[in-house]
């Protein structure tokens, strides 16, 4: 019997590549510390580790690890500020209703790789606020997805198999492995995963999938 349903942001909640590399390329320009050339296709392949591994990735020109660690600052300020002033709908098609939907049925929780204060922007401009209820990131945190979903669980009383969790990559599905939980593939998102026991080819198949699950 499922009763909880964990959800990774990018990827599975909405795509924010195209308005947080505007962000990046601008703390990028303003410093000078990197050569990068930032663009949505780059931030696709990262999006899902951890922040420290994606500057490391995407600023490997860098070698000062204090410079590394100002210019991700700066992008995450500028990230958030693009995001905050982008009025453009950047979900996906129907997880906004999805969610809506799965509230009436199961208790819904978020975590993500991302820093402070990127889940509360995401749920607010999404006003999802009221339905999730509660949240942990890697910038709470510092550990790895799987033990940052660990703690989400053992803080909220969830049991892992009662438990799934709706995410793009398969960082998201080691993550769910590691916290024994079970893992919904969001084939609609930034990964390419196959053979995958449940997946939803759109937001609005998510509560058919668990459904499916329960019953079998």
């Amino acid at each position: 019997m499922i009763k909880n349903v964990i959800f990774d942001i990018d990827g599975t909640l909405w795509n924010s590549t195209g308005v947080v590399a505007k962000g990046w390329q601008k703390a990028v320009d303003e410093l000078g510390y990197s050569k990068a050339h930032i663009e949505a296709e780059n931030l696709k392949k990262e999006f899902g580790l951890p922040m420290n591994i994606i500057a490391d990735h995407i600023f490997f020109d860098v070698s000062e690890q204090s410079k590394k660690d100002e210019l991700l600052e700066l992008c995450c300020k500028y990230e958030h500020e693009c995001l905050e002033a982008n009025e453009e709908d950047i979900s996906f098609e129907g997880i906004v209703e999805t969610i809506r939907e799965l509230a009436k049925e199961y208790r819904l929780f978020i975590v993500s790789n991302c820093q402070k204060g990127y889940i509360e922007l995401v749920t607010a401009k999404l006003d999802i606020v009221d339905f999730i209820e509660d949240y942990l990131c890697f910038g709470d945190t510092g550990l790895t997805k799987g033990e940052t979903m660990s703690m989400l669980m053992e803080k909220n009383g969830l049991k892992a198999e009662e438990t799934v969790y709706v995410g793009d990559t398969a960082g998201d599905k080691k993550a769910t492995e590691d916290a024994k939980a079970t893992f919904v593939y969001a084939d609609y998102g930034f990964g390419e995963l196959e053979n995958e026991s449940y997946v939803a080819f759109s937001p609005k198949e998510i509560p058919s999938v668990i459904k499916g699950m329960e019953i079998k």
